[in-house]
């Protein structure tokens, strides 16, 4: 391409999604490497399992989330000793009233090897219950709707759909998000009536830009149905009148270039989040017959040191959701008043967010807040009084005392002087003299923030002596939205400057040593993975990819695979030489060469929709003919799930013993 040459001698092993001459040959390839992994990996067999046991012993097996309150009723899940899954339920008008399961997921995930049921949806009537469930892994989900009153499932089940639906306020209508089986695109959004065959449903809805996601979903008003497209870089969104389902829906604002806008209704308005002439977006307001840009009047301007991320609204408040200096602020605005303050939290490193808050016409926000030494907690906080009840704090089962550990904040200069925020975690009683074991974590891509949030997983890593340390490299939005565009498309280098300058920083402050420090990222965060191995492979010890996105050049050019034609805004689009030319540049698959690479873990998953398994495949075994050293390199293939691991409750916690283990093993800790 471009008179550009590249030999993909692995190429073949696309097959297995294709039916192609060399299937069975990728799952024997497959299953070689998986062997191989074990295999390399033996002496490590017991410690694993009690790393699965530790880390499984550490949850509360018998557990239930915190009831939200919604049309009536109280909602919540529940999970029983021993369950992978969990118990979906409500209760009628008070806690005190009688349980009712609405969905056993414990029963219907039993004989499959995978499981996830998602997007429960209650009829405005309280009377019926729409989910989607997908058993391959591959995002591609079946609605189910379930008579509530007889617990039986209606005749009606729709297939392939991305597992969200809708509700009509006629108890009756449903509409839907119909993926394509191959691209696994959202490409329409259907209207479905009970009763009748899904096969004759009506698009309301055919998307014709290959680069926008759907979906559809309802004001929290329940006053309007809207239907959502949006790219990287431009959003366009359809309502319609939610007692009116079988109406047309009418565009709230035609797409602008380069225009993100979303959308909310309180009371006799719509409010609007956009980057309109606002990097870091502003608030608007506009009347609800005049919906179009011209009539947007301004309610919180932009500001070049404070991002808005969202707005969350009730009848008489509105929650606005802000980012600065990378931490997350909750603004609270009365509506009628004009009264504003701001959730106080007291840590210098947390992450905070607004949680499960469906009804309009309360004055309690329910958010989570959490940090590094702080487990999730949920509060529910008065908007009138400005007082907190703490509802819930996850339980460390065997406990767990926050004292015991150190949480820090700092920054590295980058190659180009850009400051990158660093959160760390460690054990106390940690020295700083550089023979301290330390994991850097990032991702940096899509504007995603990695928040300095609590695991009890990681405890494992900290009680054995290594600190744990989040790189907000840009790529993020965690500094603001030029976080962002500084680290996508041709600025993408600068994620993996940040990264290496974050890892050499730790060193010159003796946190660690080149000797001791690990690296590790998932899926765009394992581009990052592959392209630091390639940059500066002398840097770390080992290096954990999990589920990698390598084979920049090749995924991109193939429009066929599913969700490439999405990430054109945020990567390029190689069929344009500047970005042909760039990404290959840095694509870590096309730059493996004959060098020292450190020892590397790398996972994947057979059915993943979002990174194939073909890509780290083809990079392990490009990486296996060039590598000049004999460190360990290992591939392990999750052969009955996708991107997301392992489903149900404790399955997926064999996939950390076993990188857990890695990185003990290279360190010599075998307890």
């Amino acid at each position: 391409m471009h008179g550009d040459k590249r030999n993909d001698e692995y190429y073949w092993m696309a097959d297995f999604f294709t039916n192609g001459p060399d299937s069975d040959k990728v799952v024997e390839y497959l299953n070689a490497e998986n062997k191989y992994t074990d295999t390399l990996m033996a002496g490590t067999d017991q410690f694993q399992a009690n790393l699965f046991s530790e880390m499984k012993g550490r949850i509360k097996e018998k557990d239930e989330s915190v009831p939200v309150f919604s049309n009536g009723y109280f909602y919540y899940t529940r999970s029983e000793e021993g369950e992978q899954y969990f118990k979906y339920c409500r209760k009628k008008g008070s806690l005190s009233s009688p349980e009712e399961i609405l969905l056993d997921v414990d029963a219907l995930a039993k004989g499959h090897a995978y499981y996830s049921a998602t997007g429960f949806n209650i009829s405005p009537d309280n009377k019926l219950l729409v989910y989607g469930v997908d058993n391959v892994s591959r995002r591609e989900y079946t609605l189910y709707i379930k008579n509530l009153e007889t617990g039986e499932l209606l005749e009606d089940s729709i297939f392939p759909t991305s597992g969200g639906s809708e509700w009509g306020n006629d108890n009756k209508t449903l509409f839907y998000t119909a993926t394509n089986p191959k691209t696994l695109l959202s490409e329409k959004i259907k209207r479905h009536t009970l009763g009748t065959d899904s096969k004759k449903d009506v698009v309301v809805y055919n998307e014709k830009d290959k680069s926008n996601y759907i979906g559809v979903g309802k004001t929290k008003s329940e006053k309007y149905i809207v239907i959502a497209s949006s790219a990287t870089m431009s959003s366009e969104f359809y309502i319609l009148d939610a007692d009116q389902p079988e109406g047309k829906f009418e565009v709230f604002q035609p797409r602008m270039k380069d225009v993100l806008y979303e959308i909310e209704h309180q009371n006799d308005k719509f409010l609007i989040v956009t980057n309109k002439d606002a990097l870091n977006f502003r608030l608007m307001e506009t009347p609800l017959d005049k919906t179009g840009v011209e009539n947007w009047k301004e309610v919180i301007p932009n500001r070049d040191d404070v991002l808005l991320e969202g707005i969350d609204v009730f009848r008489d408040f509105l929650v606005v959701t802000e980012r600065k200096n990378g931490l997350i602020q909750l603004r609270i605005r009365n509506d009628k008043t004009s009264d504003e303050h701001y959730v106080d939290f007291g840590e210098p490193a947390y992450a905070a967010y607004t949680g499960s808050n469906p009804e309009f016409n309360s004055t309690t926000l329910r958010y989570i807040y959490t940090s590094m030494t702080t487990p999730n907690s949920v509060y529910d906080y008065d908007m009138e009084s400005k007082t907190r009840e703490l509802k819930k704090r996850q339980e460390v089962v065997g406990g767990y005392n926050p004292d015991d550990y150190v949480t820090e904040r700092l920054y590295a200069t980058s190659f180009d002087g850009v400051q990158v925020p660093v959160s760390l975690v460690y054990k106390k009683g940690f020295e700083k003299n550089g023979q301290a074991p330390l994991l850097l974590y990032a991702y940096g891509s899509y504007g995603h923030s990695m928040d300095a949030g609590f695991s009890a997983n990681r405890l494992s890593l900290l009680n054995r002596g290594f600190v744990f340390a989040i790189a907000h490299i840009r790529g993020g939005q965690e500094m603001g939205r030029q976080w962002y565009e500084d680290g996508k498309l041709f600025k993408k280098k600068n994620t993996f400057g940040d990264f290496i300058a974050c890892g050499e920083y730790l060193i010159k402050e003796n946190y660690t040593s080149v000797d001791h420090l690990y690296a590790e990222g998932g899926s765009a965060g394992g581009l990052l993975m592959g392209a630091v191995a390639n940059m500066r492979p002398d840097l770390w010890h080992g290096i954990i990819a999990d589920v990698p996105f390598v084979d920049v050049v090749t995924t991109m050019l193939d429009e066929s695979i599913p969700l490439t034609t999405n990430e054109f805004d945020e990567w390029g689009n190689p069929k344009n030489k500047e970005s042909y030319d760039y990404m290959k540049s840095y694509s870590p698959y096309d730059n493996v060469d004959r060098k020292d690479y450190p020892n590397m873990l790398v996972t994947t998953g057979l059915h993943d929709s979002q990174v194939q398994y073909f890509e780290p495949a083809k990079w392990v075994a490009r990486l296996r003919t060039h590598k000049t050293d004999t460190n360990v390199l290992l591939l392990k293939t999750n052969m009955e799930a996708g991107h997301g691991g392992a489903s149900g409750r404790f399955e997926y916690l064999k996939e950390i013993a076993l990188q857990y283990s890695f990185l003990f093993a290279l360190e010599g800790i075998g307890e």
